[in-house]
């Protein structure tokens, strides 16, 4: 097929967008009145070819998009290393790694190439985001191997509307290297760390025991990954802190006045005691002196703010707590809404809005929605006092503004319900944060029996305000009688009551979020993608209420590793390398400074792990039953340990037996490392010693010789 791009008048532009869909809406976009819009078919039937005249500043130009589909390259071992039994899984922090673009992206790479030959500019149209940047990297080493002179540009923007996609054209960037070396070192680490952690694992345990998660557990990998582990981590964590709960009874006093303004009730200030005889000591002296004496009356403005403008992680939350929908499924949704040009770029860590933005035409697209449209019309009204300038949460990631809607909708035939629900939180949580804070007017009253001080409140609501909008918050009214200072009352009732202590629950998704972003473990991007590889790699499950427990392969693993004194599960060292990537993109710290310092500091981990495997069989022991199959690792920790092994030097020599019943002795380290002799006879013929016999010469392999020692018939082991 011959360069499409060849025809047409001006310079010969080439812009490539990350997915199909976006290559359409930008190419609708600009070419609308440019003189008509012409489809051809690229060598990938997905990735289409867009043709229109333009002018770039001024500049005549003839305009060719296309796109990739996500990532054009992958990062991999050389050949050599791939298959699992082919090195030593050590090897793989140092193994020569390279990119390349698999086979089902060699069409699209053959179109860059065709394309690209006879262009002048190649504009990146990929999302703008690290990841984004580090595709816009792979497209321009494609198309600059066959055309070096190509003027290279990056178009930045947030949304797929006219104004967004107008301007980013007219306003060319330089791709940002920091952000794609950043992507590049996180890539090799999590390969190089998750490569050799699974091979060590999978190897060492799933032929050992009988893990039947799946019809064939053989083919079942113990995947492990920086940033999956530690979120397992937090999921075992809690299941820990709840099973080792123990209930604790506990007392306190309950107060109630009932007058003809209704009833206030009145809470214990030092709220509950574990001993049960000075409870009932207090109780009776109020009992004994019950009449309470008002101590205090205390009347305030109070303000629920509204939320600050929505990131992604918010989001994410959001969608848990309030429609029942995964982290996962939230982005798919809203991707799906962002390629439509409804909301902005759903991947964002920022929380608050520049001053260019113009946040009172975002309001006027919503003014004819049937249900928050007259909400919107308020807000707007210059003497409504309703509008408030949006709150600062104190992130930017200084590419995409927060989450907001870009275009109006009442509701896409085409839509799920899920569509519609978040499309209306995005919205909603817009017009709320651009809006005032409800106000309450609330009464604090305390009062005093008998030395023993009780507290009552009641919230009266001022002005809805922002809650008008936000139905998915609420602030309850309730009223208490009037009280005043020094007034003095008989409690309608007076009781000790008992009450036992609980243990915290389980994590939701919106809770493990929190805690993934609190201990720096992914990015807004990535963080759904661990939390669902928990699930798929059956370390965790998720209940009908949205809560995660581990499963016993989870929780043997973390218990293994907790064991061993390593806290490969804990957030720690992932979170120093999320922070050091962060470095990477801001031109602070090179790749090849922090791959060297991740790299050794998780292989030095990785060899401590391998020589206390032994716990990680005792924790499997725990929650899975021996398997009878042979091969592999798996009779590592149950044989006896003979002597270290002279081959590798690294593990030990043990018994084991195979399954025609034959006895050896072999390498703990196997498969790298094969030392092994089988035994003449059976072991009541002969009985494997440490002893090492004067006249048996040593040899560099393992050798077994008969010798008679204090007469008994035993076999020497000679290294």
């Amino acid at each position: 097929m011959s360069g499409g791009g060849r025809g047409g008048g001006g310079m010969k532009v080439l812009h490539v967008a990350e997915k199909p869909s976006v290559a359409k809406s930008v190419a609708t976009i600009l070419s609308r009145n440019s003189g008509g819009l012409r489809t051809r078919e690229g060598r990938s039937r997905y990735n289409k070819i867009f043709e229109f005249s333009y002018s770039i500043n001024g500049r005549p130009c003839h305009m060719l998009v296309t796109s990739v589909t996500g990532h054009l390259m992958e990062l991999e071992f050389q050949d050599r290393y791939r298959k699992w039994h082919s090195c030593d899984p050590a090897d793989l922090f140092h193994a020569p790694v390279h990119k390349f673009v698999p086979e089902d992206k060699l069409d699209i790479k053959r179109t860059l190439e065709e394309e690209a030959r006879w262009c002048q500019w190649l504009v990146l149209w990929l999302d703008c985001d690290r990841e984004g940047e580090n595709i816009a990297f792979e497209v321009i080493e494609v198309c600059t191997a066959v055309n070096p002179h190509l003027t290279i540009k990056r178009a930045h923007f947030s949304a797929l509307i006219d104004r967004e996609i107008h301007e980013a054209v007219q306003r060319l960037v330089e791709p940002n290297k920091c952000f794609a070396d950043a992507v590049d070192a996180r890539q090799e680490i999590d390969l190089r760390i998750g490569a050799s952690f699974t091979r060590f694992q999978t190897m060492l345990l799933r032929d050992a025991f009988v893990i039947d998660f799946t019809t064939d557990d053989r083919n079942l990998v113990l995947s492990y990954g920086p940033c999956q582990f530690p979120t397992l981590g937090f999921v075992v964590e809690r299941y820990w802190e709840i099973q080792a709960h123990e209930p604790e009874e506990f007392w306190t006093i309950n107060c109630s006045h009932k007058s003809d303004e209704g009833i206030a009730t009145f809470n214990w200030m030092r709220g509950h005691l574990f001993d049960y005889t000075c409870a009932v000591i207090i109780y009776e002296m109020c009992v004994q002196e019950p009449i309470a004496t008002v101590t205090k009356v205390r009347q305030q403005e109070k303000l629920k703010y509204p939320p600050y403008p929505l990131n992604t992680i918010e989001l994410e939350k959001r969608a848990s707590r309030f429609f029942r929908m995964s982290s996962e499924h939230t982005m798919k949704v809203a991707e799906d809404l962002y390629q439509a040009g409804f909301i902005s770029y759903p991947r964002t860590e920022t929380d608050s809005f520049s001053q260019r933005t113009d946040l009172h035409a975002i309001v006027q697209e919503q003014q004819r929605h049937p249900v928050w449209g007259p909400y919107a019309q308020q807000l707007l009204e210059p003497g409504s006092g309703l509008w408030r300038n949006p709150g600062n949460g104190g992130h930017d990631d200084k590419a995409h503004p927060p989450i907001h809607p870009t275009k109006f909708s009442s509701g896409e035939s085409g839509w799920s319900q899920d569509h519609h629900r978040l499309y209306e939180l995005v919205v909603r949580h817009f017009l709320a944060c651009v809006s005032q804070p409800a106000v309450g007017a609330e009464t604090n009253v305390e009062i005093d029996i008998a030395g023993e001080l009780f507290s009552a409140s009641g919230r009266a609501i001022l002005a809805k305000n922002y809650l008008d909008v936000y139905r998915f918050e609420s602030w309850g009214s309730s009223t208490i009688p009037t009280y005043v200072s020094g007034q003095q009352f008989v409690p309608t009732s007076l009781t000790l009551d008992s009450g036992v202590t609980r243990p915290p629950p389980l994590l939701s998704e919106a809770d493990l979020l929190s805690c993934m972003d609190k201990e720096g473990i992914g990015t807004d991007a990535t963080m759904h993608d661990h939390i669902k590889k928990l699930l798929d790699r059956f370390y965790a499950t998720k209940d009908s209420n949205m809560r995660f427990s581990p499963t016993n392969l989870g929780e043997a693993l973390v218990m293994g590793y907790d064991d061993m004194g390593y806290k490969l599960w804990k957030p720690y060292l992932r979170a120093v390398m999320e922070r050091d990537m962060k470095a990477v993109s801001e031109g602070t710290k090179s790749k090849a400074e922090v791959l060297t310092t991740s790299l050794q500091q998780m292989k030095a981990c990785f060899v401590d792990a391998r020589l206390n495997k032994v716990k990680l069989f005792e924790a499997m022991a725990v929650f899975f039953e021996r398997s009878n199959r042979s091969g592999g690792d798996e009779q590592h920790a149950a044989g006896e340990v003979v002597r270290p092994c002279g081959l590798c030097q690294e593990s030990d020599m043990v018994l084991r037996r195979n399954r025609d019943g034959n006895f050896m002795v072999g390498c703990m380290g196997y498969p790298q490392c094969r030392n092994a002799v089988w035994l003449p006879g059976s072991l009541s013929e002969a009985v494997v010693t440490t002893n090492i016999c004067n006249t048996c010469t040593p040899a560099r392999d393992l050798v077994f010789e008969p010798c008679l020692i204090e007469g008994v018939l035993e076999y020497n082991v000679n290294d």
